[in-house]
């Protein structure tokens, strides 16, 4: 059995190992494993199915071959590129070379450690003519063959009963396994490509885009089909530029549907084709002639086709969800394709998109009182402005949530009223049951809608259902693989593996963000902040930082925070002194703990030893979460940050009141992330207030469970240095030392 692997060369290596460490309970099994990094190729049978086969493979096996089982070899081609990485330097070793078929000798690894893999020499190299002395690992040198046909493939040999074994186990951890062959893609896929505008005047481009986006939305609610979104798909504009086959595997879908739409006066001509991707045969083409007034018809006799040649399963709910017509006032509509647009990429701009967006749907529920989706559109534009600080304030959820009451009078059950109401719980309210049962019902009328499955795993993450959560996470991300969101999500699902401290993982997913925006400095360094956070090692980290702020010295505010842990950890403290002057009234803010800027300064001045300074700078602190805590009395992470501010000043009982009360409100049960945090910060308080035994109790406690508490944190941050010389801290360091 051969499986391959197309994102990151540490994947089939876990996977492997993942297989050992499970087969160590089922002795029985016997199972031996290679791994080798080669060119592939896609090779169709009589019957047009598309076969895997090269020498990538060959040598696989060859590899596989020369072990017994238990065995983890590895090429040295493999071995090369793994070593590169620290961790992985104790697996790998060096066992010379291997006769194999037709005479070609190949110098292998073994991979074992600490009982996981088999570390007895294989019966092959016990032969004296078939291996060679070792010799050392040389230097990594570039891949062999170019980077776009490089493929990482793990071999696997055994019994039928071991292999139906590995099948099972590999299955929930999409993760870790994620092929993109055309074997593997299902045949009810799809991605519907921008439709092409033949008409000289540019503003019908956006009515293009909503024919094929009206197309696509109703193919999204047939839950026998996936249909990939359309963030995803519109890199494709370009027809001339398509490669159908590329894209189709780059999506993971089997069919592509492209198509053309001419606009004249009140007539409108669209033309569509749907082809199978593997072997670029149209399946079914057709043209349409209508008047501009039935264009939403065309869509949607165009989708019913497409469910027809495919053969898929249509309930009466999604029949009757396709037919139904979005609006009859053709300019409300465009208005709200302009304001869709706009909400789209305003995640990664300013709120002027949102704003913007907003006047537009005014504009089209004017228009049309009773357009549901431009109401759905109005409440995200709203809730989005609530969520991302830009405007929030009661006034603006009750905006949102007016949208969306209109949205329930129009359509109370639909999927987009569920969606809307699903994120106004979770952004604005942060009402994790009830956005849960919003998004079950949701999923029933939008099974391709990643939206739906991303806050799923939020809520997961949040509710510590952590193997739901990443489930959830990888769904999203196969509906829109490659969409200008799809970095952001990949370094969401990075984060959950941070959370469970899975940092192999962390810095696979992160790798595959990287790969869709590879100068995305955020992404760069939270890629070196791996090393960090699992090994407590900064060289890596510390380049990127200077490399991204020398480069581009206006962005040192962006990334002061940054800047100013660096230091801290090198102790460093003139640069800790510098990042902290140009750092915003905000940056030591952490995400829902209000850190105010005084508490960066404090904790500086307390490392340093300037008590005066501290004392000044921690009051300063004190005054501004006060104001918070007096407007909200229940504000559990504000109290957090007040119980050690009021530590920083020595007042013991206020700060330990403040940090209980804290946990009180906000325990692990109600949320894994950010109760997690509270338990670390009241360990940290009872260690400034001197409450040792109390600090090791709770510091304990924050280990055990999921969270953003590290070695990296607890080996460099003078915050832990009253109790790091004390063998318990010393104790609970080791249990998070990497292995």
């Amino acid at each position: 059995m051969a499986l391959l692997y197309f994102e990151s060369l540490e994947q089939p290596v876990r996977c492997a190992l993942e297989i050992a460490e499970k087969l160590r309970n089922a002795p029985g099994l016997q199972v031996r494993m290679g791994i080798h990094s080669g060119p592939v190729n896609q090779i169709p049978d009589v019957n047009d199915r598309v076969n895997i086969a090269g020498a990538g493979i060959n040598i696989a096996q060859r590899v596989l071959d020369c072990g017994d089982a238990g065995h983890i070899l590895v090429s040295k081609h493999v071995a090369d590129d793994l070593v590169q990485y620290r961790h992985w330097q104790p697996y790998l070793h060096d066992l010379g070379e291997c006769e194999v078929k037709h005479g070609l000798r190949l110098h292998l690894f073994n991979l074992f450690k600490d009982g996981v893999g088999n570390a007895a020499r294989p019966e092959k190299f016990k032969r004296g003519k078939r291996w060679k002395d070792k010799t050392p690992i040389r230097p990594v040198v570039p891949a062999r063959w170019p980077k776009w046909t490089i493929l990482l493939t793990l071999v696997l040999a055994a019994a039928a009963l071991a292999l139906s074994f590995a099948i099972w186990f590999l299955r929930p951890t999409e993760s870790n396994s994620r092929s993109t062959s055309d074997a593997v893609v299902s045949p009810k896929s799809i991605a519907v490509l921008p439709f092409e505008n033949l008409t000289n005047d540019k503003q019908n481009v956006y009515f293009a885009d909503g024919v094929q986006d009206e197309i696509l939305t109703n193919l999204a609610k047939v839950a026998d089909l996936k249909v990939i979104s359309r963030t995803s798909v519109m890199q494709y504009r370009n027809a001339a530029q398509r490669n159908l086959r590329e894209i189709a595997r780059a999506l993971g879908v089997a069919h592509i549907l492209e198509g053309t739409v001419q606009r004249a006066g009140d007539r409108v001509r669209v033309s569509a084709q749907l082809i199978d991707a593997g072997t670029d045969a149209h399946i079914w083409a057709e043209h349409y002639d209508r008047e501009l007034a039935n264009v939403f018809a065309i869509e949607t006799e165009l989708a019913e086709q497409i469910v027809a040649q495919l053969k898929l399963k249509l309930s009466p709910q999604e029949k009757a969800a396709i037919e139904q017509q979005p609006t009859e006032d053709l300019a409300a509509y465009d208005l709200y394709l302009r304001a869709r647009e706009l909400t789209q990429t305003a995640v990664f701009s300013s709120g002027n998109e949102l704003f913007a967006a907003i006047r537009l749907l005014d504009q089209a529920v004017q228009r049309d009182r009773s357009f549901a989706l431009a109401y759905y559109q109005l409440a995200h534009a709203h809730d989005q402005l609530y969520v991302r600080a830009i405007d929030h304030s009661p006034e603006r959820l009750r905006l949102a949530e007016a949208a969306i009451e209109s949205l329930r009078r129009l359509q109370p059950d639909s999927g987009e009223t569920h969606l809307a109401l699903a994120k106004n719980l979770y952004w604005g309210h942060l009402d994790y049951d009830n956005a849960r049962k919003e998004l079950a019902a949701a999923e029933r009328a939008l099974p391709n809608d990643p939206l739906v499955f991303l806050l799923a795993g939020y809520i997961d993450r949040r509710q510590g259902r952590w193997e739901e959560s990443l489930k959830n996470m990888e769904k999203a991300l196969s509906l829109d693989p490659r969409g200008p969101q799809t970095p952001f999500m990949l370094e969401q699902l990075s984060k959950t593996y941070e959370l469970l401290r899975r940092y192999a993982d962390m810095a696979a997913t992160l790798d595959r963000a990287l790969t869709l925006s590879p100068n995305n400095p955020t992404l760069r360094l939270n890629r070196a902040n791996v090393e960090v956070s699992s090994r407590a090692e900064i060289p890596g980290y510390e380049n990127i930082l200077r490399g991204l702020t020398a480069e581009k010295p206006e962005i040192a505010a962006d990334f002061a925070q940054q800047s100013f842990e660096l230091a801290k950890y090198e102790r460093n403290w003139d640069e800790a002194a510098h990042a902290l002057a140009v750092m915003p009234a905000d940056g030591c803010r952490e995400e829902a703990f209000p850190f105010p800027h005084g508490w960066c300064d404090g904790v500086l001045a307390r490392s340093r030893g300037d008590a005066d300074h501290a004392r000044a700078a921690f009051t300063a602190a004190r005054a501004e979460v006060e104001q918070i805590v007096q407007q909200q009395p229940g504000n559990a992470p504000a109290l957090c940050v007040l119980g050690l501010i009021e530590a920083g000043l020595g007042n013991k009982k206020s700060a330990i009141r403040e940090a209980k009360r804290a946990a009180e409100l906000l325990p692990v049960t109600k949320d894994s992330i950010d109760g997690a945090r509270v338990l670390k910060y009241l360990a940290l308080t009872y260690a400034w207030t001197g409450k040792t035994d109390a600090a090791f109790a709770e510091l304990e406690n924050a280990t055990r469970l999921p969270g953003y508490l590290n070695y990296g944190e607890l080996k460099l941050d003078p915050i832990w240095d009253p109790i790091r010389n004390d063998p318990r801290f010393q104790k609970i360091l080791a249990s998070l030392a990497p292995k």
